[in-house]
């Protein structure tokens, strides 16, 4: 760049991330809750419906963890690859195996009971969280 030139930052806000990632997060546990009612193993091999406490989890988590990620973006850019698909990944491998189940809010199925199927089905509803999410906060910090 030579000196003539002048490089134009977008200024950081964290409020802004926070915003813009809550609304994606919010949107990701809407596609995510799609998702898994489209995978029809998924719900097959759930026949029980979701204790009340885990749907109201899944929305205050979806939008606590999109606000995070949104200030995360904010100021680590790099934690936007893949679009958001390898944000749904770590939320699946961090949350899904031992934190839901410690809490009494998701069964911990043995593993000769859970099918690669079953666990592919929840790895896709987390990417489908993930890209949404990045999505719809992209979106919502051009807006802003």
């Amino acid at each position: 760049m030579s000196k003539s030139e002048v490089a134009i930052v977008k200024p950081k806000s964290l409020a802004k991330g926070l915003v813009a990632g809550l609304i994606g997060g919010l949107a990701g546990a809407i596609a995510m809750t799609l998702a898994e009612r489209l995978l029809s193993a998924r719900s097959e091999s759930k026949s029980q419906s979701p204790k009340p406490a885990a749907e109201a989890i899944r929305w205050d988590f979806g939008a606590a963890a999109g606000a995070a990620y949104g200030a995360l973006a904010e100021y680590y850019p790099a934690a936007t690859s893949k679009d958001g698909a390898t944000f749904g990944m770590a939320l699946e491998a961090l949350t899904q195996e031992v934190p839901m189940p410690a809490l009494g809010l998701a069964a911990a199925a043995p593993a000769k009971e859970t099918t690669t199927l079953d666990r592919a089905s929840g790895l896709t509803a987390s990417i489908v969280y993930g890209l949404t999410t990045e999505w719809v906060r992209r979106l919502v910090r051009r807006m802003l």
